[in-house]
Parts: C-alpha cells; sequence; structure tokens
C-alpha cells in the first residue's frame, strides 16, 4: 500500500514537471515572438527615418541591419525551441500514460479490497442471521 501511493506521488510530481517544462518552452517561445515583433517595428522606424527600406542599398541603416539580424536568429531560435517543445509534449503525454497506469492498477487492487471486506463482512452478518433463526 504504502509502496503504491509513494509509485503515484513518484508519477504525479514527474507529469507536474514536464508539465512545467512545457509551460516553460510555450513562454520562452511567446517571449521570442514578442522580441521579434518589436525589432521588426524598430526596423521600420528605423527606414522610415532613413528614407531607405532596400536592405541591398549601400546607404540601409546599419542599426536596422543589426536589427534585422537579431531578429533572424531570435526566430531560429524559437523555430529550435519548437522542436524542444513537440518532444517535451511528447514526454508529457509519456509521463500521464504512465501515471494513468498506475492509478487505474491501484484503483482496481482497492476496489479488490473492498470487494473482499465487503464479502467478510456479509459473512459475518449472515452468520449473526443464522444464529438468531436458530434461536
Amino acid at each position: 500500500m504504502k509502496t503504491r501511493d509513494t509509485l503515484i506521488r513518484l508519477r504525479r510530481f514527474q507529469a507536474d514537471e514536464k508539465r512545467r517544462k512545457v509551460a516553460q518552452i510555450e513562454a520562452m517561445i511567446a517571449d521570442f515572438a514578442r522580441m521579434a515583433a518589436d525589432l521588426d517595428r524598430e526596423i521600420g522606424q528605423e527606414e522610415q527615418r532613413a528614407g531607405i527600406s532596400d536592405p541591398a542599398h549601400f546607404a540601409y541603416p546599419t542599426y536596422a541591419r543589426a536589427a534585422a539580424q537579431r531578429r533572424d536568429n531570435i526566430r531560429r531560435s524559437a523555430e529550435d525551441l519548437d522542436v524542444q517543445l513537440a518532444a517535451a509534449k511528447a514526454a508529457l503525454a509519456e509521463a500521464f500514460e504512465e501515471l494513468k497506469k498506475v492509478e487505474i492498477l491501484d484503483d482496481r487492487e482497492r476496489s479488490g479490497e473492498r470487494a473482499a471486506e465487503n464479502a467478510r463482512d456479509q459473512a459475518s452478518m449472515d452468520a449473526i442471521g443464522l444464529g438468531r433463526a436458530r434461536a
């Protein structure tokens, strides 16, 4: 009984850890998307200020070129995180499956114990009833 409860707690902890990891990766992806959007806005402002929007132009603003490079790096990092997110979600699903298996096993064992206890109680009640019927 005690090892079963410990196993259930362990599986729940593992599932919670994997859920936290998924949430953390999703938050990082959202942060990267926000940062990329901010950089897009800054690039647009810098291009408007300079009056040049062609990155191939010789007088294209250096800040806009550097911000575009940072934005591209951030987007690549977000794509890498998407791969990690998919793996983390798969691990989370697996952890939930393991938890459910243990919980179902625990429920079956407990219902078997309850059925045996109910049968013992019924047998003792039957014995009391028979004893009174004979007297």
